[in-house]
């Protein structure tokens, strides 16, 4: 027996756990939570999506996807300087856009340590490959660069979860960019 067609949409739903995640987090999410945001029941939540860990898993896996896509399109901007401009500027705007809750479900969600690693791990190459291209200086410690940088993202991110404005995280991205060594020339 196949069993009952899904009265909602999937993606729909998949789409409303991700922001019940974001607005509170792993441990502040109960599931009474999500069956609310999502407009479903708790059956059909366990037969869609499995338990809370399961759907947290697949919620932030959509929403990592969707953030490296950014990250990509940054680091293939032409110098390295560039690069870290477009992230922190998207940073800036992402985190305090009207449509979304403010800052950054990866950058703040304890549970998605390996997320923010690969993303910085991103960064430290594209910073590496800026060394070899002349954008930055050799011997530019490009891990302590990058370590600096996603720190500053989850900074800009808890200010805007604090209530902080596009305005205000554009100043911190633009002070941030000053620790970017000067190419030598």
């Amino acid at each position: 027996m196949a069993g009952r067609p899904r009265s909602f949409d999937r993606d729909t739903a998949l789409a409303a756990a991700v922001e019940q995640f974001w607005r509170s987090g792993f441990e502040g999410t109960s599931i009474a939570m999500l069956t609310g945001a999502m407009g479903v029941t708790p059956p059909s939540l366990y037969a869609a999506f499995g338990d809370k860990e399961t759907l947290f898993a697949e919620a932030s896996a959509e929403y990592f996807r969707r953030t490296c896509e950014g990250v990509d399109r940054a680091t293939a901007l032409p110098t390295a300087r560039e690069a870290v401009a477009r992230m922190l500027e998207d940073t800036a705007r992402a985190h305090t856009a009207a449509s979304t809750p403010p800052g950054c479900l990866m950058l703040t969600e304890p549970r998605l340590a390996a997320q923010r690693a690969d993303v910085q791990e991103r960064l430290r190459r594209r910073l590496d490959r800026g060394v070899r291209d002349g954008d930055l200086p050799a011997g530019t410690p490009t891990d302590r660069l990058a370590t600096f940088l996603v720190a500053v993202m989850r900074g800009m991110s808890g200010c805007a979860r604090d209530g902080g404005t596009t305005e205000d995280l554009l100043a911190i991205a633009e002070t941030a960019m000053t620790a970017l060594p000067a190419p030598q020339r």
